[in-house]
């Protein structure tokens, strides 16, 4: 063996600088792993491409390291050889238990439930043809996954605010733990109206064009939008140049950015002005006389205060909100309203009239153990219950960062994936319903799309569906029975909790994160206002501006986060109630389980709702 070891080497045109101590080495792994020496030679090779040796000569040195690189991939081998372990629950006993088919020659693991509420499910969805048929099933043997649908604490109530007396909905009390709750049958419900407002991106646009004048000119743009806004409610005097001298107390208007590339803090903040005032120079910010504030890089705020040396203003006021004197123009770019069912929109619609049952959901839509997409089986199951009259469902629907994805273990194209586990499960759905309509929001995560934001709307050939099956730019506003939706699928909560930085009042309320970083939102009217974006966020300033502005405050603002869930009502700064909505519905799916979803009945006002969050 030590021979042909020698041979083989030589054949592939390697040297040997010490034939003896080599051989020693490699003969002992050999016999040890049931190694061909031919099999060792190509190890050889492949690593001595990757440590990019120089010269084609087997040194006795680089001996040690190969052998214990062969060894941890004889062992990661070996463990992949070895079935993995299924630890079983009490529900798997239960289920086991319920076995009482006799039959002695079949697994003692339990298959999809065949009960009476097994009817909450299409014949389409079924779940055990789809595990052991499906291409697309976790790297698992598909006997040892237990059925997602078997699980007896599915559509549980995490959290629920009615402020609308259930009868006036026409439904029967809330939400309850238990099965009656879901099978009960709702009165079918009119189809809404639908109209999307703004003008996203067109399905393929080119992008990663924008240059430094491109954002330069974005940025100044917010900064000239907000002094006007400011300037136009009559509360506040033309702003002043922040950077020049001054003993006087003065008034400004500029965006919060950080003198370095770190993270924001108290001794960092820099205010720069606007183009037309001062050239977009900085000047340093000081907020020690404020007794609370909270700031974040990229957002636009007003500054009293005054400059006595010309490198510092001392802030004595600062106004991070619009006064709501301002009337909102909705109807800015009426050329950009593209009524998707021009001859049933509704005109003059009242308050009380302006009603919408809603389902929204956030991906993953599947767990990370399959591509199985069975919480989204489970949804649609549960919206044939609620027959709500539209559903939102924001990206990403084949996430990048599903395991199967991110190795590249399927056989199938993304493209594929969508249309035959997403679009074909929504078209059975509005078939079989009729009134119910569906819309697609993607997400920077969804590998079958463009990466970029804004990012338009996904490209799918429906006819037959346009009017139930739509897919609108990300982010965007859409009108539902005259009731304004507004969404990001970015997840902007958790990149502005990350680089925000505040201080609270001494004698204030306690006061409400969550709310606090949505009401950012709207206060900048923009859906993505920091600046600049966290490393993942490929924003394109070039690429529609225009579609990051939020001109007018919507009713309900969709905000999905890997933050906890919440649906709250806004405050406006007079702290009155009834402003705007805000909901982060959750992951439909989280690691192997099933997480959570929002269903929300408005009815006229943000504070006249009734709203739950179910988990799956």
């Amino acid at each position: 063996m030590e021979e042909e070891i020698k041979a083989e080497f030589r054949k592939s045109g390697f040297d040997l600088d010490d034939e003896e101590e080599i051989s020693k080495k490699c003969v002992p792994f050999c016999l040890n792993y049931n190694v061909k020496p031919s099999d060792l030679v190509s190890s050889w090779e492949v690593y001595y491409l990757n440590r990019q040796l120089n010269e084609p000569i087997v040194q006795n040195a680089e001996m040690d390291g190969f052998m214990l690189h062969l060894q941890n991939e004889q062992k990661d081998a070996v463990n992949k050889e070895k079935t993995d372990l299924h630890i079983y629950s009490t529900r798997d006993e239960e289920m086991i238990l319920n076995n009482d088919d006799g039959d002695d020659t079949k697994d003692n693991i339990p298959g999809t439930p065949t009960d009476q509420h097994q009817d909450l499910y299409s014949h389409s969805y079924d779940m055990a043809s789809l595990s052991s048929e499906n291409v697309l099933s976790s790297k698992k043997p598909s006997k040892l996954l237990t059925p997602f649908a078997k699980r007896t604490d599915r559509f549980v109530v995490r959290f629920t605010i009615d402020t609308v007396p259930n009868v006036e909905n026409g439904k029967e009390d809330g939400h309850e733990n238990d099965e009656d709750d879901i099978v009960r049958k709702v009165k079918p419900s009119k189809r809404c109206s639908l109209v999307v407002r703004g003008s996203g991106p067109k399905p393929g646009c080119r992008f990663m064009y924008d240059r430094t004048e491109d954002r330069f000119n974005a940025l100044d743009n917010r900064i000239r939008k907000y002094t006007r806004a400011l300037v136009s409610s009559g509360l506040y005097e033309e702003p002043m140049d922040p950077t020049i001298a001054s003993q006087k107390s003065v008034f400004t208007v500029g965006m919060i950015c950080c003198d370095g590339e770190g993270r924001l803090n108290e001794k960092s903040i820099m205010l720069q002005s606007s183009f037309e005032h001062s050239g977009g120079q900085r000047v340093r910010l000081e907020l020690q006389q404020l007794s609370h504030f909270s700031i974040f890089p990229g957002q636009v705020v007003g500054v009293e205060g005054n400059n006595p040396s010309g490198h510092c203003l001392i802030a004595s006021k600062l106004v991070d909100s619009l006064p709501s004197s301002i009337v909102d123009d909705e109807n800015l770019n009426p050329a950009k309203k593209l009524a998707l069912d021009r001859e049933n929109h509704p005109t003059n619609l009242s308050c009380a009239e302006r009603e919408l049952s809603m389902i929204i959901a956030t991906g993953p839509f599947t767990t990370t153990d399959n591509l199985l997409f069975e919480p989204l089986a489970e949804l649609l199951a549960y919206a044939k219950m609620r027959q709500p009259q539209l559903i939102i469902l924001l990206g990403p629907f084949i996430d990048t960062e599903h395991p199967d994805i991110k190795t590249g273990t399927i056989d199938r194209s993304f493209n594929e994936i969508f249309h035959l586990e997403i679009l074909r499960r929504l078209q059975d759905f509005v078939e079989c319903m009729g009134s119910s309509r569906v819309i697609l929001v993607p997400s920077i995560r969804d590998a079958n799309h463009d990466f970029v934001v804004p990012q338009p709307a996904f490209d799918i050939n429906l006819p037959d569906l346009t009017s139930q099956i739509a897919s609108v730019p990300n982010p965007g506003i859409l009108e539902a029975n005259e009731v304004k939706i507004g969404f990001c699928a970015v997840d902007i909560l958790k990149q502005l909790s990350g680089e925000e930085i505040s201080r609270i009042a001494a004698d204030g309320k306690p006061s409400d994160r969550m709310s606090r970083l949505a009401n950012h939102i709207l206060s900048q009217q923009s859906f993505y206002p920091l600046y600049p974006p966290a490393e993942s966020v490929p924003l394109d300033f070039s690429l529609a501006p225009e579609a990051l502005e939020l001109s007018s405050i919507p009713d309900i603002l969709i905000l999905p986060s890997d933050i906890k869930h919440f649906i709250k009502v806004l405050s406006n700064e007079e702290g009155n109630r009834g402003k705007c909505l805000s909901v982060n519905p959750g992951r439909l799916a989280k690691g192997e389980g099933g997480g959570t979803f929002a269903e929300i009945d408005y009815h006229g006002a943000p504070d006249k709702i009734n709203a739950s969050i179910l988990g799956i």
